[in-house]
């Protein structure tokens, strides 16, 4: 018994790394080779957003505040738990970085991409930031979200990502797309986040689902519902627990999903298992298992040709 408590604490603390450590598997030269750890590297842009300038921010900024001051939905008070692994203090406003099409290429729609880093970072550098510069090239307008961390929850997250959508949507225009052409994706704790949106913070469900004082404001009328989710070393779900409620996914009407996940990955059965369960649902799914790679290899893998091939699929459909 006491071998097997000792084991049971130490997988629990292997999960927990794997996802802590969601950013810091990065770059190798060949991407038919498994990542290999390195430390991760901050980048210069993206840190600190620019001052929006109107009431619903300006769609031609690259870095875009998502709540007016003053008025966004919290069950948390930064100010009252300690936390001081938390990275952006106490004043930090969710945003988004935009990330533009490459001149030239035709656009095809928009995706929002979550990082990863198990609700205590965001690992946009390893994540995000290189996964946004290849769908450029591939003709998607990339927005990547700077959610609430903890000591906030993952509701409160998934409320900034629901107010992202909304934002991308209200300025389809504006960004070249359809309105409808609009992809959530995530990395580990981010596809989780994404995960939270879709199930529960979609349609007009505004921000006083949450916080009774939250005023609701225009945005708040346009649909946060989107076309596909992208679950990358992720699932439905909570922190380092997969749902495999089918009857949960059956009355939510999920939009398809895809997922991407090595098979050296510790979670790799639960994806497996999330996945599975989501597509008894009924929900299309589709899946690229990377053979020998591990969790948080960003855009590596090759996999990112395959995810353009099934945003295209379900654009259309």
């Amino acid at each position: 018994m006491k071998n097997k408590m000792k084991y049971m604490i130490a997988s629990s603390f292997y999960l927990m790394i794997l996802l802590i450590g969601s950013s810091l598997f990065s770059a190798c030269s060949d991407d038919n080779e498994p990542a290999t750890i390195v430390p991760p590297v901050e980048e210069e842009d993206g840190n600190e957003p620019n001052e929006p300038s109107g009431e619903m921010g300006d769609p031609s900024q690259t870095d875009i505040y998502l709540w007016l001051e003053g008025n966004m939905p919290a069950t948390t008070s930064y100010q009252t738990v300690a936390n001081s692994s938390n990275p952006d203090g106490p004043d930090f406003r969710p945003n988004i970085i935009r990330f533009p099409v490459v001149e030239g290429v035709p656009i095809k729609g928009a995706v929002l991409l979550c990082a990863g880093g198990a609700f205590q970072f965001r690992g946009n550098s390893g994540d995000c930031f290189p996964v946004a510069r290849e769908l450029n090239a591939l003709g998607y307008q990339c927005f990547v979200v700077n959610y609430r961390l903890r000591p906030y929850t993952q509701q409160e997250g998934a409320q900034d990502l629901a107010r992202a959508v909304r934002f991308v949507r209200l300025h389809a225009d504006y960004y070249g797309i359809d309105a409808d052409k609009i992809v959530v994706a995530g990395f580990s704790a981010g596809g989780i986040l994404c995960g939270e949106q879709v199930l529960n913070y979609r349609g007009t469900v505004n921000g006083s689902s949450l916080d009774s004082r939250y005023v609701p404001d225009e945005l708040d009328n346009i649909s946060a519902d989107v076309k596909g989710i992208g679950h990358i070393y992720s699932f439905y779900g909570r922190l380092s627990v997969g749902s495999t409620d089918v009857e949960l996914f059956r009355r939510s009407n999920l939009p398809p999903t895809f997922y991407c996940w090595g098979t050296t990955d510790g979670f790799a059965g639960q994806f497996t298992a999330n996945a599975n369960a989501v597509e008894q649902a009924g929900v299309a799914v589709e899946r690229y298992i990377l053979e020998g790679w591990p969790h948080g290899y960003g855009a590596r893998g090759n996999w990112i040709p395959t995810f353009d091939r099934w945003m295209t699929n379900v654009f259309n459909n």
